[in-house]
């Protein structure tokens, strides 16, 4: 067997946005994580831009300040593409749409949908709710008419609408169609089938 010479990666290991996150996300200023650590405010600014390396027994005092499990810092982050002409076709009872789901089957965080609307393509004459605390409509191109129980909205190419996911709500497009984006959060629904 022959023996195999693997050399090093060429791109340098970048942990200091990882680092600033957990700081941040924890509320501490440069100068708190300094005290707990001993290190200087300006050494500790270095590492989280990357300017520096720190030594392991550094990055351990670092992450044992941060509570962060030091292998965090190395984990690749979960990537999931999905191609819009891939993406599975959805059906949420309107006419004249053409509905994909481009977020994972999987995620129940957030989901998002995109829609190819025909001209005058409707989401029903009923108003109807979605499972979910809030809904974000997206307008990419087109116009799309956007009714409620007491009152009626125009979208225009650009325009984003946001409300509660549970308001009762149906649509319309204009007579040139629409490219829609709807963002539900969390997910209406989840799983793999």
């Amino acid at each position: 067997m022959r023996p195999i010479h693997p050399t090093a990666a060429v791109d340098p290991i970048r942990i200091g946005a990882k680092l600033r996150s957990s700081r941040l996300a924890q509320g501490l200023t440069l100068e708190q994580l300094a005290q707990a650590t001993g290190l200087t405010k300006g050494f500790i600014s270095r590492i989280e831009r990357d300017d520096t390396m720190p030594s392991v027994p550094t990055l351990v005092q670092l992450c044992q300040a941060l509570s962060l499990p030091i292998g965090n810092l190395f984990e690749e982050p979960e990537l999931q593409l999905i191609p819009l002409e891939t993406a599975p076709a959805i059906n949420m009872g309107g006419t004249g749409a053409d509905e994909r789901l481009v977020t994972p089957r999987s995620e129940d965080r957030v989901q998002v949908l995109r829609s190819s609307l025909e001209p005058d393509a409707s989401g029903g004459d009923q108003l109807y709710t979605v499972n979910c605390n809030l809904e974000s409509l997206h307008v990419v191109s087109g116009e799309l008419e956007i009714q409620f129980a007491d009152r009626q909205i125009a979208l225009f190419a650009g325009d984003t609408l946001t409300f509660p996911g549970r308001t009762p709500h149906t649509w319309r497009a204009g007579p040139s169609g629409a490219e829609a984006v709807w963002v539900l959060v969390p997910a209406a629904w989840s799983g793999s089938a």
